[in-house]
């Protein structure tokens, strides 16, 4: 006997998981694409209060983000730009470099709540130029499960033969 997909989300019904690092980045989110069936297009429910960002400013080099902004406000960095954003707009996130990076900020007075929709890579690299990171990260095939994953910076790279002296 096989389960019947439901594939429907209700937004209201998604347990929201909190989460917080410092002042600056603190909200509430539940992806749903593997509960409706998805398995090319992540999605997510986000909520930002006031004053607060979701996440820093990176860029995908492989997956494609959009934004759906469905309360509130806030402003959108876009590369070297800024954009002011409300309710109804419909934000873009191409893969590419640092010209495509992308941080959303609540800049309202009410939670900023947005659905996040993008392309699922199974192997991929964010670049966070603000702080000169990068994540290498590969998950196991059709799985959400990490296989490898580093964060780190460019100032550790070694040289492509470093340590590999061993012929055998």
């Amino acid at each position: 006997m096989t389960n019947k997909l439901f594939p429907i989300a209700r937004l209201p019904d998604l347990a929201l998981e909190p989460f917080e690092m410092g002042e600056a980045y603190i909200c509430r989110d539940a992806g749903f694409s593997d509960s409706i069936g998805l398995t090319q297009l992540g999605a997510s429910y986000t909520e930002v209060p006031p004053g607060k960002s979701g996440c820093p400013f990176h860029v995908h080099h492989v997956e494609e983000e959009m934004f759906v902004i469905l309360e509130g406000e806030g402003t959108y960095r876009f590369g070297p730009d800024s954009y002011q954003v409300k309710a109804g707009d419909v934000l873009a996130a191409p893969r590419g470099g640092p010209e495509y990076a992308h941080k959303l900020t609540n800049t309202g007075k009410v939670p900023l709540k947005y659905l996040s929709i993008s392309t699922r890579a199974d192997t991929e690299i964010c670049e966070y130029p603000d702080s000169g990171k990068f994540l290498a990260n590969t998950k196991e095939p059709g799985s959400r499960i990490n296989r490898f994953r580093y964060l780190g910076r460019m100032e550790s790279e070694v040289d492509y033969w470093d340590g590999e002296d061993s012929p055998g």
